[in-house]
């Protein structure tokens, strides 16, 4: 591929290359719909193949030493209508105890944008249900408040009052909010499993999975008009933690924007 672009350019020599034909050779490979992650292999190769010459002395520099790889785009997950999230959180059989609980859990995600992991870890003492706000510990254990509305808030005070107590009965469950059926940790593998399975009763078209709620939770957001700064703070993003712009946002304002922009304050 790159012989072929060198020679209708009438290349003879390696040292006739030049980084601008080379930024010439990945601009035809962008123009003929290659990915990006191919685009980069290629440039790869052809990285390869310029510093072979310059470690055998046939030429004197490598034309592609200034040459940024291609970036790769990161695939968005999927992301679904407000009606579409509405009745995948009416799927959960109601009259098993563990249908409240499974309620209570995907309220809870689309709510607050939770990570799996941060839900999985959640406390009931970090519901602050009279602030309408839950503690939330990210990534490298950094703290936030997001705000929550009173119908997930209501769908976790019934799981607490009905059902939790049944699971943990003789058991040491601790302070964990949400347990499995034996009294212990929720896995991942389960919560998967609980979003999956409702995504599929509600005969959704798209597949689901519980990091599409986190992102249709900021989608939602957005598009109700909410600022994009408090939104990044709500899902607790790396760039909030670490740029000065994006941090001490007020917990009022976050929950006046909450119960302004969210489909079910």
């Amino acid at each position: 591929m790159y012989a072929g672009y060198l020679k209708r350019r009438s290349i003879r020599r390696p040292k006739e290359i030049t980084r601008d034909l080379v930024s010439g050779f990945l601009g035809d490979l962008r123009s003929s719909g290659l990915s990006s992650r191919s685009a980069a292999r290629a440039l790869a190769a052809v990285r390869g193949f310029h510093r072979y010459l310059l470690s055998e002395e046939r030429v004197a520099a490598d034309p592609t030493e200034d040459i940024d790889s291609p970036k790769r785009s990161r695939a968005l997950p999927g992301v679904l209508s407000v009606r579409e999230v509405e009745a995948l959180l009416e799927q959960p059989d109601l009259k098993r105890p563990l249908g409240l609980r499974d309620r209570a859990i995907l309220e809870t995600l689309y709510a607050t944008g939770m990570r799996v992991s941060e839900l999985l870890e959640l406390k009931q003492s970090n519901v602050h249900a009279s602030e309408g706000l839950v503690l939330v510990y990210g990534k490298g254990s950094k703290e936030r408040f997001v705000p929550i509305g009173k119908v997930a808030l209501d769908w976790i005070e019934r799981y607490q009052s009905r059902v939790r107590p049944t699971l943990t009965k003789g058991r040491g469950a601790g302070d964990i909010l949400f347990l499995n059926a034996r009294g212990g940790r929720l896995s991942r593998t389960a919560l998967w499993k609980l979003v999956s399975m409702s995504a599929r009763s509600a005969r959704l078209s798209t597949p689901v999975h519980p990091h599409t709620l986190r992102h249709s939770f900021a989608t939602h957001l957005l598009e109700g008009g909410a600022d994009l700064r408090v939104v990044q703070e709500m899902l607790g993003h790396a760039d909030i933690s670490t740029t000065q712009i994006y941090t001490h946002i007020d917990r009022e304002y976050l929950k006046e924007v909450h119960r302004t922009f969210h489909p079910r304050r």
